[in-house]
């Protein structure tokens, strides 16, 4: 929360909302001393990625929804906001995502060659109009979040997958390859390339075939 300076929000009119499915970490205490939107998951029950997203979305008032995850980190955010908005503002784009590294300080050899194919993929099945993003960040108009009634709650897993083919049947997504976030490789660390790739494209098959995904739960990792 600390990138998202007073200055920044005031110049690009930025709405910072936290939403918060149940953690058990020291998240809420943290994202209480910002002047932050809070939504909390007071109701005590288990909530995937994709309903605390939509939680977050109902109480945002802008016209764009920029979607992070917590440890999302954004280089450059001033030219972040200035890119994103300037390609989502284009007639009949509806979202934009872009490219995913990990922290450049823990980036290893591994990392490197992982998410750089990764990241072309996701740019080459744009191209033929397969849309895909990874879920570390979506830009997406309001009006096209409410034409495909937000994230669906009941995907635990490759909601971002099925997300973007929804996105695509009302509008344009675009991927920017000139724009990088930065993520935690910690996931990588504990489980190792091999499984979380097995785990996205399992998923990926579930949701495509299916409709849902074959996880009932996306762990998080402390």
């Amino acid at each position: 929360m600390k990138q998202f300076t007073p200055e920044l929000r005031t110049h690009h009119g930025i709405e910072l909302i936290v939403s918060d499915g149940g953690s058990t970490d020291r998240t809420i205490e943290i994202a209480q001393s910002y002047d932050v939107w809070l939504v909390k998951n007071d109701e005590g029950r288990k909530q995937t990625i994709s309903i605390g997203r939509n939680e977050g979305a109902k109480v945002a008032r802008g016209s764009v929804l920029v979607f992070l995850n917590g440890d999302t980190v954004v280089p450059e955010i001033d030219r972040f906001f200035e890119k994103v908005v300037q390609e989502i503002g284009r007639p009949g784009v509806c979202a934009v995502t872009c490219k995913v590294r990990v922290y450049p300080e823990e980036e290893s050899l591994a990392d490197v060659l992982f998410h750089g194919f990764y990241n072309w993929f996701f740019y080459m099945m744009n191209r033929v109009g397969m849309a895909m993003g990874r879920g570390e960040c979506h830009v997406i108009t309001r009006d096209a979040f409410d034409a495909v009634n937000g994230y669906s709650g009941e995907i635990a897993a490759g909601e971002d997958y099925d997300m973007f083919r929804r996105l695509s049947r009302v509008g344009e997504v675009r991927f920017l390859r000139d724009v990088t976030v930065h993520e935690s490789p910690r996931r990588y660390r504990k489980y190792g390339y091999l499984y979380v790739t097995s785990s996205w494209f399992l998923n990926f098959l579930s949701v495509f075939f299916l409709g849902r995904s074959i996880l009932d739960q996306w762990k998080p990792v402390r």
